[in-house]
């Protein structure tokens, strides 16, 4: 039994936002063994074309260019993925451009953002309160390049689902 209930073509855009370039280098305990920001964009690509789905990824240190990334992505793309890693706490013109594109948005983190230090995946400077939760369609974190992999099998099953998000849904009387 296919896993998709749907065959087309889905277009998921992925950013990463400030410090994930650095991926590889960052506190192993929470971050794993990836090596690095592209292994991890084609570790998503890859899951992708398993699915049927494109991934296409873009990462940023600087706020200005994920806006320019969001705006430029809007009419091409069916939804988004976003780590916004360095912006989680501040990045409301980031949470404000995705949520003006009305497209799904899934937020994700290696680290469990809002565990404490202690935790296994908590970061070692957290807990943190993401100003992205409250708008995002969902989010995964905690569990390193897989909140990823989740996320991108979530996404795809959900626009496959014509009901998600309201649409063609009947009405109870």
């Amino acid at each position: 039994m296919p896993i998709r209930s749907g065959t087309r073509r889905h277009r998921i855009a992925i950013i990463d936002g400030p410090n994930m370039t650095n991926l590889g280098a960052r506190n192993r305990r929470v971050y794993g063994a990836i090596n690095s920001i592209e292994d991890l964009q084609q570790y998503s690509k890859d899951i992708g074309a398993e699915l049927g789905v494109e991934i296409e990824t873009f990462v940023s240190n600087f706020e200005g260019e994920i806006l320019e990334f969001i705006h430029a992505a809007a009419t091409r793309v069916d939804a988004f993925i976003i780590n916004p890693a360095g912006l989680t706490e501040i990045g409301i013109p980031t949470k404000h451009a995705l949520s003006e594109t009305g497209r799904p948005v899934i937020e994700v983190h290696f680290a469990n953002v809002v565990a404490p230090p202690t935790a296994p995946r908590g970061l070692p400077i957290g807990p943190w309160e993401s100003v992205f939760t409250p708008s995002a369609t969902g989010t995964t974190m905690g569990l390193r390049q897989y909140s990823y992999a989740q996320a991108i099998l979530g996404l795809t099953l959900a626009l496959d689902d014509s009901t998600f998000l309201g649409a063609d849904v009947e009405q109870e009387a």
